[in-house]
């Protein structure tokens, strides 16, 4: 029987009279591996933010083990935050900080470590994403894929159960793009994590999941494994994988 980790229950979610998700409904299990796909402004970023309530709902439940994240206080909604980590689509460096001090920054706040101790948890990670040598420079001096690959190893600096990706990909060329695909497959394994990503890059998308998730008008669409999507005769899912201006999915 599958272990319910995360779950999002009947989610409605407007800005002004734009609704964004209606009615949603998505369960990811224990060691998923979970992609969300759909076109631009269908509400993936703003169900990747649920997930740890940097957005509120209008309606519904945000559950964690089958706790409701919306009903805890301050503190208990702290302690739950600390089970992700979350690689922002700009990577979200600070600028005025060196590699290694953004890597080691949310360790330092936690008060928890001693500074050799962060020190060697920060060039641990550093390592994992092969940017030991860059723990000295600053994020202007990093290329797109470098800063990305940064802001990977301040997610993994605390060692989350639970990894939220947001779009990855975007921006890189092609081989650096496969670089950091290879690093999420290869950290969700090594750390044993439970992940959500957000894409629009198929290539990704088929090399980091296990299970696909396509969002349309707000819900669900489509819910499948890979092999699944690959040969879906659903139209919607095969214009969307393909790229196509046909079908019935229109602006």
């Amino acid at each position: 029987m599958a272990d319910r980790f995360l779950e999002l229950h009947q989610i409605k979610k407007s800005f002004g009279r734009q609704t964004i998700l209606n009615n949603l409904n998505l369960t990811v299990n224990r060691g998923d591996a979970v992609v969300i796909i759909g076109k631009s402004g269908e509400g993936k970023s703003v169900l990747l933010k649920h997930l740890i309530k940097l957005i509120t709902p209008d309606e519904g439940e945000v559950r964690i083990e089958g706790e409701n994240i919306l009903q805890m206080d301050f503190n208990e909604l702290s302690i739950v935050r600390r089970r992700f980590g979350m690689l922002f689509q700009s990577a979200a460096l600070f600028d005025s900080m060196t590699v290694a001090e953004n890597v080691g920054l949310g360790l330092k706040e936690s008060r928890t470590y001693s500074k050799d101790v962060i020190d060697n948890i920060v060039m641990e990670k550093l390592s994992m994403v092969n940017l030991a040598d860059a723990a000295d420079k600053m994020p202007s001096e990093l290329s797109g894929g470098m800063r990305k690959r940064a802001g990977l190893a301040r997610a993994i600096a605390h060692s989350p159960e639970i990894m939220l990706y947001d779009e990855p990909t975007t921006g890189l060329d092609p081989i650096t793009a496969d670089m950091i695909n290879n690093l999420i497959v290869n950290l969700n394994d090594r750390l044993n994590v439970t992940s959500v990503t957000v894409t629009h890059d198929m290539k990704s998308a088929f090399k980091i999941a296990d299970r696909i998730v396509m969002l349309y008008q707000g819900k669900v669409a489509f819910d499948g494994s890979v092999e699944e999507v690959k040969n879906t005769t659903n139209a919607m899912v095969k214009q969307f994988i393909t790229g196509s201006s046909e079908g019935p999915i229109t602006e």
